[in-house]
């Protein structure tokens, strides 16, 4: 944790995603892997009890990647010591009929992070600018004014689409929110091994789903189009990283560190001090209390 260098990972102008690594180990053990996230987690669950205290930031964490990248399994073991109302996990799907009325950033906007706790996106507002992408049509459904069909969804359409991206985390983050966004970056040939394991193992079964083979199809688009949208939507005050995925447990390890590290940069996030008059009279507190269970 140490020597772990933050800008490893972070997206940088020029990034190539077929020139980023995939695979991670750290130079450590499963074993060894496993104890370091243990550690690591259990300082992240300490900082929101402070964060929650301090009252004045919230922290949104954002997962991306393809699918079996292991973003569910992130989520479960990384933030596993965390205050259980300190944390809260929203899983972007479909847009019901009730989000499709609102603008496509709506349903985002109203589930970030309360001052003082964590939320994590399991799949983001970067849906709008990656599956809609690869699958234009389903933009037709959101009834945007001047889209009446997909050949009217031309290149300014998207440039558009990320300046309000970038407008809104912008927002967001002049208010109180730091914002984290990883993206799991996967093989395509350990997303084939993920996915057979999902078919061998019964109790994975019902985890796979014939659409994974047909987007599966599609990953060099779908990599096109999160290289651009990591290039375009990278800042400082909320920054890319690319995370190697073949290897969970270091995965786990890196993100955890990353937000551990990058958090622990926020000198004034603290516990507020006791009223003088409060501190003043701890000892006769202490007293009452010690009195009263004779």
């Amino acid at each position: 944790m140490e020597k772990f260098e933050i800008d490893t990972y972070k997206v940088h102008e020029g990034i190539k995603l077929s020139q980023e690594r995939t695979l991670e180990d750290l130079g450590k053990s499963n074993d060894e892997l496993k104890k370091d996230l243990e550690k690591i987690r259990k300082e992240l669950g300490d900082f929101q009890d402070t964060l929650y205290a301090h009252g004045k930031y919230g922290v949104l964490v954002c997962l991306q990647g393809m699918d079996t990248a292991g973003k569910d399994s992130l989520i479960r073991e990384v933030f596993k010591d965390f205050n259980a109302r300190g944390v809260v996990v929203h899983s972007f799907k479909v847009p019901t009929p009730r989000e499709l009325k609102h603008d496509y950033l709506w349903r985002h906007y109203i589930v970030l992070p309360e001052r003082g706790k964590f939320s994590v996106f399991n799949r983001t507002h970067y849906e709008n600018v990656l599956v809609t992408r690869v699958h234009p049509e389903y933009i037709l459904g959101e009834n945007i004014p001047g889209i009446e069909s997909v050949s009217d969804i031309d290149h300014s359409f998207w440039e558009e689409r990320f300046k309000q991206i970038n407008n809104f985390e912008k927002h967001i983050a002049e208010n109180g929110t730091l914002i984290f966004k990883f993206y799991l970056h996967l093989s395509k040939e350990e997303q084939r091994q993920r996915l057979l394991r999902r078919i061998r193992l019964k109790r994975k079964n019902w985890k796979f789903s014939p659409d994974d083979l047909k987007e599966r199809k599609l990953w060099d688009k779908y990599q096109a189009c999160y290289e651009e949208a990591l290039r375009k939507t990278s800042k400082d005050h909320a920054p890319w990283f690319v995370i190697p995925a073949d290897n969970k447990k270091a995965a786990r390890v890196i993100v955890a560190s990353i937000l551990l590290k990058a958090l622990k940069k926020y000198e004034d996030i603290k516990e507020p001090e006791l009223d003088d008059e409060i501190k003043a009279n701890l000892e006769m507190f202490k007293q009452q209390l010690e009195k009263s269970a004779e």
